[in-house]
């Protein structure tokens, strides 16, 4: 299940999930620190080849939560790597309060992975706010549902024919990458988004993962400047 895309980083694509009634594909990420512990992003349902593959290449540290929709998986995980630590931003530790998180996730990285990863807290959406990471060894900026680029492929499997309509005209398919339009509408607060965003596309980005659609292993800065235009 995992794929090698770069210097000590992996990619795992899960099952479909249904998101008020819209089966959407999941995916997580795999990045092994300098110290050799395992950095978990956005954990997708645990299978034993899954959770196999992931402890070959060493011990979970850490398992995060890019926003308060994925978070689906954490306590299975949690139960499965009782060591590791759970981060996410604080709407995340709202949602779970069975969880036991660390200091809530903001657009500073903490010392943990700091030399390695850099973050950018999304903001200015009463709705839902998002940490977005970039993965300096691989030049990787790893989006959660701030860009979805489903392909034609995809939708006409899985969406019905009304559905893949609305997708293509809210942009949320490959060619634009778009966030979905009612979250679109909701940054009502736009210079926070703004401000966010110019660190976002300052990043020396080669490849883009975002959890939903059809991932980007070259041209990753000119991709990110077309999924951000609305903004």
């Amino acid at each position: 299940m995992l794929q090698k895309i770069g210097h000590e980083i992996w990619m795992a694509d899960g099952d479909c999930v249904s998101f008020y009634g819209f089966p959407y594909p999941t995916r997580c990420l795999v990045v092994r620190l300098q110290g050799g512990g395992l950095w978990i992003w956005s954990p997708i349902k645990p299978t034993p080849d899954l959770m196999s593959q992931v402890s070959a290449l060493g011990a979970v540290r850490h398992l995060v939560s890019p926003n308060k929709i994925h978070y689906l998986f954490l306590a299975e995980w949690a139960v499965a790597f009782p060591d590791a630590k759970l981060w996410g931003p604080a709407s995340t530790i709202a949602k779970c309060p069975e969880l036991e998180f660390e200091e809530a996730l903001t657009g500073t990285p903490p010392s943990d992975w700091a030399d390695e990863i850099d973050q950018v807290w999304m903001q200015g959406s009463p709705a839902m706010d998002e940490i977005v990471f970039h993965h300096r060894p691989s030049a990787t900026t790893v989006l959660a549902d701030l860009s979805e680029n489903f392909s034609d492929a995809f939708l006409r499997k899985h969406w019905k024919p009304w559905a893949r309509w609305i997708a293509r005209r809210w942009k949320i398919v490959e060619g634009w990458g778009y966030a979905p339009l009612e979250w679109r509408f909701s940054f009502i607060f736009r210079k926070p988004a703004r401000a966010a965003k110019a660190r976002i596309l300052d990043w020396p980005t080669e490849q883009v993962i975002m959890a939903h659609g059809e991932w980007q292993p070259r041209d990753g800065q000119a991709f990110l400047k077309k999924a951000f235009a609305w903004l």
